[in-house]
């Protein structure tokens, strides 16, 4: 299979399947031209799977070889909320968690993207530190660990956190070990949570003041999904690139961003039958480059 990455191009991905193997999203991806790409590294509405093999292992990191693709990011299941108030739900999400960064570590993935955590009623304060009191924990059992979890922006659906660019660098300051932490952008989630970035002025705006909360060297990952919310609805959908509420402009600035040039952009619009969806949501990203 010949490398992707050898043929250059910019740095975008989309999110794809494991089915059939851990492998597999690696050789759909090369199928799509992709030089990164987001995975599941387990079924991602289940809070466990069987460990990863050896075989699994090996087949994964000989895909890797021959696509290129670099780097393959991981992101965690959906039904871990490490900021809980519920002791039994507090600990099977930070079980859950420490299996998804021991899945990420054995395949020798540099990123696990999470959503922050929802304080389900506690408020924002206790939740915020919920979070930071169980990444204190979760960094103590994975000790030499070189994967790093990426705290996603999220669209502050419910009582979810992380919707403000501030909050989420309160987290990360706070913890002990502040720099095995990141920061994954989405764009749908952060024009939901109110950042307007459809025009370029508003754009501009919002992505610098994203580089004065955060040091460029934090910012790891960029989700690219248009939103079929408006803005600050706080609700979290997303669109194909440009037939959202956010359109076209936003995208072509961020493909155009010199500071985004080394940072993976990966697709997780809707998928449609053999990732045909991926393809043509990719090709809009490549014909927005200037």
């Amino acid at each position: 299979m010949p490398s992707t990455n050898s043929a250059g191009g910019p740095l975008i991905g989309a999110h794809m399947s494991i089915a059939g193997g851990v492998q597999k999203a690696l050789e759909r991806g090369a199928a799509l031209n992709c030089r990164t790409i987001q995975l599941f590294t387990k079924n991602a509405n289940q809070w466990r799977a069987k460990p990863l093999s050896e075989d699994d292992i090996k087949a994964f990191k000989k895909a890797r070889r021959e696509t290129g693709i670099q780097p393959a990011v991981a992101h965690d299941a959906y039904l871990i909320n490490i900021a809980s108030p519920e002791p039994e739900k507090l600990a099977a999400s930070k079980a859950a968690l420490l299996d998804e960064m021991e899945r990420a570590e054995a395949l020798a993935l540099p990123y696990l993207v999470m959503h922050p955590g929802a304080h389900m009623g506690a408020g924002e304060a206790e939740g915020l530190a919920q979070i930071v009191r169980s990444l204190d924990d979760l960094h103590e059992k994975t000790r030499g660990f070189k994967v790093k979890v990426l705290m996603e922006t999220t669209a502050g659906q419910g009582t979810n956190l992380g919707y403000r660019f501030e909050q989420i660098q309160e987290m990360i300051e706070a913890c002990a070990e502040p720099e095995r932490l990141g920061v994954c952008v989405d764009t749908c989630h952060i024009f939901a949570a109110g950042y307007d970035i459809r025009e370029p002025e508003g754009y501009a705006e919002t992505m610098d003041r994203l580089f004065r909360v955060f040091d460029v060297r934090q910012i790891l990952c960029v989700h690219v999904n248009d939103s079929l919310k408006t803005l600050a609805s706080r609700v979290d959908r997303h669109a194909h690139i440009g037939n959202g509420e956010i359109g076209l402009e936003a995208f072509r600035c961020l493909m155009n961003d010199p500071r985004f040039t080394r940072i993976p952009k990966i697709l997780e619009t809707p998928k449609g039958d053999n990732d045909e969806m991926d393809r043509e949501n990719l090709a809009v990203l490549r014909n927005l480059m200037g």
